[in-house]
């Protein structure tokens, strides 16, 4: 069955308004929502991603540049992911779009994964 990547996107300085109630509120409806995904055998893995740091490398010239990223201009980071199993597109929009991340201020695209062996 095919494997796809949910790219969640959003902006990390809407959640420092939250208070603790509400944060907690997300975290358990994501952990709802990927506990049911598993026990349909749906779920591969997935992960929240740190909101401050890491680094983007890029070929500039005949080098490879590293800098700091992402950048506090951008207003939408790649906040996490979840890979899922399904049939094809229309099931994996379809699952995406009971994820609580749909249901939130960010934005969210669906890749396939091609198996590269």
């Amino acid at each position: 069955m095919p494997m796809y990547m949910l790219l969640l996107s959003d902006d990390p300085t809407e959640f420092t308004t939250m208070s603790p109630a509400e944060l907690q509120d997300v975290l358990a409806r994501y952990s709802s929502w990927s506990n049911s995904l598993a026990a349909q055998g749906k779920l591969r893995g997935g992960e929240k991603l740190r909101d401050e740091g890491g680094r983007i490398l890029r070929k500039e010239g005949d080098k490879i540049v590293v800098r700091d990223g992402p950048y506090a201009e951008v207003r939408e980071v790649v906040s996490g992911y979840f890979l899922i199993d399904a049939a094809n597109y229309d099931e994996a929009e379809a699952i995406a779009r009971t994820c609580p991340h749909a249901q939130s201020r960010g934005s969210m695209a669906i890749r396939e994964i091609e198996p590269m062996n």
